[in-house]
């Protein structure tokens, strides 16, 4: 082939549509973007930062919750609103599309999906919350939330099977259902949990005022929070994944 047959090839032709569906890619690349930094940061917080800080100096430790702390949860708990919200748009279109192909309202399909997950949430933080200590050891507790978040799904599943709700849609509604729960665990107990935290050990850190003994509850909550979050990462991840590669729920009507 000659040189200039070479540079006679036409150039690939790109189609960029520049109405909705150039909207919902860039929504889902904010989502994928703010989710990478969300789980990623939690796997560090569970993986790296809790097991280092348990064995550091306290001179160390103050440094890394006055210094690092700070910064890796304001990127943690927004990420988790971004990835979350960016997340149920693009799911609203899906739920829409399918509702409007079968001629019915979505309406009953993101109430079931807000009332589940938020009722699941709160469920776990009256357990977290409670006085029983009991509730929070490690076996009881895994019980416990195996069981709520089972029967959550169960009854999102039950009360969307009408025969006309895609894989896509039952896919996302119980993985983004998961999500929905982690990102209500971020803002609702651990970030709570942790401006507690950074105060104190600032103010400690200023000025050697003793942490109080407060501190140790905190600390526990956000670990089993975080713990909590850190597995439900996984399969909220698969059925992400599952929504456009396999038909878990294809014939769930």
């Amino acid at each position: 082939m000659s040189l200039a047959a070479i540079f006679a090839i036409t150039p690939p032709q790109l189609s960029l549509d520049a109405g909705p569906a150039l909207l919902l890619l860039l929504i889902r690349w904010a989502h994928f973007i703010a989710g990478i930094t969300w789980v990623g940061l939690l796997y560090y917080f569970v993986l790296v930062s809790t097991p280092v800080l348990k064995t550091a100096q306290p001179g160390d430790r103050g440094f890394v919750i006055t210094q690092l702390m700070p910064k890796a949860l304001f990127w943690f708990r927004w990420a988790s609103v971004v990835t979350v919200f960016m997340g149920m748009w693009y799911w609203s279109e899906i739920v829409r599309s399918d509702a409007t192909n079968a001629g019915v309202k979505p309406g009953a399909a993101m109430g079931s999906f807000f009332g589940i997950w938020t009722l699941a949430f709160i469920l776990e933080m009256g357990i977290l919350m409670s006085p029983a200590e009991i509730l929070k050891k490690g076996p009881v507790l895994t019980v416990l939330m195996t069981v709520i978040l089972f029967v959550a799904t169960y009854f999102y599943i039950a009360l969307n099977q009408h025969g006309w709700e895609s894989n896509r849609m039952l896919a996302i509604g119980v993985g983004g259902g998961y999500g929905w729960f982690m990102m209500l665990n971020v803002w609702g107990l651990l970030w709570r949990m942790q401006k507690k935290i950074v105060r104190w050990t600032t103010i400690n850190v200023a000025n050697g005022t003793p942490i109080p003994p407060e501190a140790q509850k905190a600390a526990r909550l956000s670990f089993l929070v975080s713990r909590i979050n850190f597995v439900l990462s996984f399969p909220l991840l698969l059925l992400m994944a599952i929504a456009s590669h396999y038909p878990l729920f294809a014939n769930v009507g």
